[in-house]
């Protein structure tokens, strides 16, 4: 390939990183809608980005950047659908298009504050349109370039789906708060205690040797002695407030600002375990985005 060719190549792809970083926070909220979560939507975001990485056109620039990125994040949305469709065997001889999480309603009426819940109800075309439109001011033919489909069919799926939603706002909310066993809900709270105590060493003794690590948004460590100094860079930052409880109904850390303690909750961290060791963490602290619209509950 010629010199020229190969800078405007390298040109086009530095550009295409610079939006996906301006949007990711946008591709997020689309993603953790269509699938429920704000955890799953950061799964589909990152193999969206992985995607177009990939697919990104080696020779010619595009078009419509912003509506490919998000072209391919729908598509990958979708993708992940049918996965858990295809594990959930009541769902699996459904139509993707109906395929709707039983989960509980909200109470609030308007779209834009819905939450992911009340929007993992509507079947997936409606979801998508209502998303696109309603949450991230889309047009109704952006809407169409990125779900694909004709401009009738968009709108009947974003008319569907806002009555659809005015139903669910009227329904109340019965379901169970989740519940934690009792030697799951100590070993979160002890983490939390040492961590706000910031006993850094008692944390890296729950380490796991083959520990992992993501920093979200950041950056990936493997192996107890390099997902160790991961503490050191907590203990050389200001004092976040760590509180145990639920994020999207599974158990989670969430983070307050210290100089903000009355302030919403910024991010959350995520820890799995195994025989008493923690073997990943998960923080969201470099993807404070991720936390919006976020079903939370915090733990006494």
């Amino acid at each position: 390939m010629p010199d020229g060719a190969v800078a405007v190549q390298q040109t086009a792809l530095k550009a295409l990183d610079r939006l996906a970083v301006e949007l990711r926070p946008q591709l997020h909220r689309y993603c953790a809608r269509m699938t429920g979560s704000v955890i799953d939507g950061e799964d589909v975001l990152q193999e969206a980005l992985l995607k177009a990485l990939e697919a990104a056109p080696r020779t010619e620039a595009l078009n419509n950047p912003e509506g490919w990125l998000f072209r391919i994040a729908h598509n990958a949305a979708l993708d992940f659908l049918r996965r858990r469709a295809r594990h959930d065997a009541v769902h699996a001889d459904e139509d993707l298009d109906m395929i709707a999480a039983l989960t509980s309603p909200v109470t609030d009426r308007q779209i834009v504050t819905a939450s992911l819940n009340t929007f993992m109800r509507l079947p997936v075309a409606q979801r998508s349109a209502v998303i696109l439109r309603d949450v991230l001011g889309y047009s109704v033919d952006e809407v169409c370039a990125i779900m694909g489909g004709s401009v009738p069919a968009a709108k009947g799926a974003l008319q569907r789906g806002r009555d659809r939603l005015r139903e669910l706002a009227q329904e109340s909310d019965d379901v169970r708060p989740p519940e934690l066993e009792n030697a799951e809900r100590v070993r979160l709270m002890h983490y939390v205690e040492r961590f706000n105590a910031r006993d850094f060493d008692s944390l890296r003794d729950m380490l796991a040797d083959d520990v992992r690590l993501e920093m979200v948004n950041r950056t990936r460590r493997a192996g107890r002695r390099d997902v160790s100094e991961y503490f050191g860079r907590y203990a050389l930052s200001c004092a976040w407030h760590f509180v145990p409880g639920f994020v999207d109904r599974r158990p989670a850390i969430i983070a307050f600002d210290p100089e903000d303690p009355a302030g919403p909750p910024r991010y959350f961290v995520l820890l799995d375990w195994k025989d008493g060791s923690i073997v990943n963490i998960r923080d969201f602290l470099f993807a404070h985005y991720a936390i919006e619209g976020a079903e939370l509950l915090m733990l006494g």
